[in-house]
């Protein structure tokens, strides 16, 4: 199994979300015309703050020019009034978006003059742009607030200058208020939305990326173990092998011979499994052919692994009862790993003189396997000293399928350790 891992480029700052994908030609273009224009905003929000605020302004002194008289209904007011009310309504604009209630009590003031004098300017309706931004800003009370402080300057202008019945005073800017409110909540929910959604893509993102490196993990910790199981028994059946050839070179020289061919198969063997797994660990995708097909031990090779040990010399008794059947790869890789573990721990720990018995059982719901020998070792078969991870490793691979691993010593005469291997077979075989 390879992993493919893409390394992104790096990024100079946070890159806009194209959720453009599949709309119309023009569609994708105003949205990435609208991306820009946002980023921008982003980057330097006084620039759209001052253009925006300028066209207001603007528009109020336009109107204070002399087109305010048109609705007005006292034309008598003093012009520099006027003037003040227009920079009042539309100055203020400029911190709408920070402080938009602010902006609206600010602009309360000038309108409650602009209502008692009669002028009835038209800059009065830049209020709701304050309103608009409460809305989509700020909580939905201070929304209610801001209705009654814009409703004060209209009950003043009503009582100062009654003109028609109450309702065609109040209703029109009751409307407007209620359609610029809508608006901005719309607004509000469809950005809160879309906020949800790109969080919740970036968690899914986060999720991916954190499950992928669990799966690298969970793979380097099984090279790991594989690497473990190659190296441990190969090195120990090459240097059974090294000192028996050495014992043998003086009196028998074709038994030494004989041995360094067999340390020479045997490296060739560890190497081809070596490789294989290192190609794993491969980016370019160039690993051999033959390394990326090259098969898992499996049931088949346990003749081939006894013989090996034997000619590291160790004695071991093959003993297998049952038809293994169709018994998983990964089922069958696992009972050559505990075989293959143990038979290294005791060409390792056994000492000199010791023997060892395979027994594999293929039962109707399960598949036993007890490895024996009869070594003493350093530690009077009792202990035997070593890093622990071939223990722990063939306890992991035992616990994938449901199995269950017991190793330890055996307490009656001649003594010796025994690992037992008890695997369920899968529910439907």
């Amino acid at each position: 199994m390879r992993i493919a891992q893409h390394q992104r480029p790096p990024r100079t700052g946070p890159a806009p979300q194209d959720w453009s994908t599949g709309a119309q030609p023009l569609t994708r273009r105003l949205q990435r015309l609208t991306e820009r224009l946002r980023a921008f905003d982003r980057r330097r929000p006084l620039v759209w703050d001052l253009h925006l605020t300028g066209v207001f302004v603007f528009a109020a002194l336009v109107d204070a020019a002399g087109g305010w008289r048109n609705v007005a209904f006292n034309d008598e007011v003093p012009s520099w009034l006027v003037l003040v009310m227009s920079l009042g309504f539309s100055v203020p604009l400029l911190w709408r978006r920070g402080h938009p209630l602010a902006v609206l009590l600010v602009m309360l003031p000038f309108s409650l003059v602009n209502a008692a004098c009669g002028a009835h300017l038209q800059a009065s309706f830049l209020q709701m742009i304050a309103v608009l931004n409460i809305a989509l800003r700020l909580p939905l009370r201070t929304l209610v607030w801001s209705f009654c402080t814009v409703l004060v300057p209209l009950a003043v202008g009503a009582t100062a200058y009654p003109v028609g019945s109450w309702d065609q005073q109040f209703v029109p800017m009751l409307y407007s208020f209620a359609l610029v409110a809508l608006l901005g909540l719309a607004v509000r929910s469809r950005q809160e939305y879309t906020a949800s959604l790109v969080e919740r893509a970036r968690q899914l993102e986060v999720e991916r990326d954190q499950q992928a490196q669990l799966a690298a993990a969970a793979e380097r910790t099984r090279i790991a173990r594989e690497m473990h199981d190659i190296i441990g028994h190969n090195l120990s059946v090459i240097t059974g092998l090294a000192d028996g050839g050495a014992y043998a070179a003086a009196s028998s020289p074709q038994r030494a011979a004989q041995a360094l061919e067999a340390i020479g198969t045997t490296s060739r063997q560890a190497l081809t499994e070596l490789r294989r797994l290192l190609d794993v660990l491969r980016e370019d995708g160039d690993a051999p052919p033959a390394a990326e097909l090259a098969p898992q031990p499996a049931l088949t090779d346990l003749e081939r692994l006894v013989d090996g040990v034997r000619g590291a010399g160790l004695p071991v008794d093959l003993t297998v009862e049952g038809d293994p059947g169709r018994l998983p790869a990964g089922r069958q890789l696992t009972v050559y790993r505990v075989v293959q573990e143990a038979l290294t721990n005791s060409l390792k720990h056994g000492g000199p003189k010791a023997t060892a018995t395979v027994a594999v059982r293929y039962g109707a719901d399960a598949v036993t396997v007890t490895v024996t020998d009869t070594g003493a070792g350093a530690g009077g078969g009792a202990t035997r000293t070593g890093t622990g991870r071939g223990l722990a490793g063939m306890r992991e691979r035992t616990a994938m399928y449901d199995g269950t691993l017991e190793a330890g010593p055996l307490r009656r005469p001649p003594g010796g350790w025994r690992v037992r291997l008890h695997l369920p077979k899968e529910p439907d075989q």
